[in-house]
């Protein structure tokens, strides 16, 4: 299942999470691209499941950090272009939302709550794409990226490209019959995943903001 995007960030270590994210996805690509059947492309995409797994579980802590960044930004500033303000505070919504919808999907696999997890998930993988789809309109529709210098224009293309790889995955994880859901390979979702990891660890490296944790 997806992880999500979050303007507050994992309990883990924010370069620790998101090596555990380029791991998880890395093993992914490299066990759905080796010709199978065999242990190998088998145990890596065991190990793939186990480390998404694992971020779930550490999400359940995330929700007070995702509200604790939601009402520092509120409405935003008023020196902010209005309609980056609205797109900002949309998916902050989207993205506080998520958490608790993939805490009842996860707690009805488990067995703690009586429910379908099934439509939890999709709902959950939904709030995300729609996160990751209005960061990149935010991005796009900022009139400030065509004044900043081109370190910042880059910083603002990279984020596009995360959310895009980001959202090509929640799109495939969502029902079948909406786009493209259900029909990647798991090497393309591994590599779609691993590229927005890299670029989300190279921001963290150098004091950018991703939001694709």
């Amino acid at each position: 299942m997806p992880n999500v995007a979050a303007g507050g960030q994992e309990c883990l270590g924010l370069a620790q999470a998101k090596l555990v994210r380029a791991l998880s996805y890395g093993c992914q690509l490299v066990g759905g691209a080796l010709p199978g059947p065999g242990a190998l492309p088998a145990g890596l995409l065991a190990a793939s499941a186990q480390l998404s797994s694992c971020r779930t579980v550490l999400r359940l802590f995330d929700d007070l950090a995702m509200l604790r960044h939601s009402c520092g930004y509120g409405l935003g500033p008023q020196d902010e272009d209005l309609l980056v303000r609205g797109l900002s505070v949309l998916c902050n919504v989207a993205n506080q939302l998520y958490y608790p919808c993939e805490h009842l999907a996860w707690a009805a696999d488990v067995g703690i709550v009586r429910a379908r997890s099934h439509k939890w998930w999709t709902l959950s993988t939904a709030l995300w794409g729609s996160a990751l789809l209005l960061g990149m309109l935010r991005s796009t529709c900022s009139p400030q990226s065509q004044q900043q210098l081109r370190a910042q224009v880059k910083a603002e293309v990279l984020s596009i490209l995360t959310d895009a790889a980001d959202l090509s995955n929640a799109i495939h994880w969502l029902p079948p019959g909406f786009l493209w859901a259900g029909r990647f390979p798991p090497w393309l979702v591994g590599l779609l995943g691993t590229i927005s990891s890299l670029i989300g660890i190279y921001q963290a490296s150098r004091g950018g903001n991703s939001e694709a944790v």
